[in-house]
């Protein structure tokens, strides 16, 4: 997947503070992970069942790695879910940057 800037994401009470209160992971977070150039995305196989989703690997501008699920609605990126990686996610990023 090719993410063209500048890039638009759609916040709603359903999504906007649920990393946040789940994972301590901030929209504006969410955000940056976006801005990596060594992010790293593949398609959601598993959960792709009523629209595409996709996984991205990613840091944020203070070095903090994101594994990130998202979808695109209307050209805007929804952020389903954000947390920390984990130390097989790390290993993946790591690999490949």
């Amino acid at each position: 997947m090719i993410i063209r800037k500048p890039i638009e994401f759609l916040w709603d009470e359903g999504n906007q503070q649920k990393n946040w209160l789940k994972h301590k992971v901030k929209t504006k977070e969410c955000e940056e992970v976006f801005l990596d150039d060594q992010k790293k995305i593949a398609k959601d196989k598993f959960h792709s069942k009523s629209e595409p989703r996709f996984i991205l690997l990613g840091k944020t501008k203070k070095m903090r790695l994101i594994y990130l699920i998202f979808t695109t609605r209307s050209k805007k990126i929804r952020v389903i879910s954000a947390r920390d990686i984990n130390k097989k996610e790390r290993k993946l990023y790591e690999k490949t940057t």
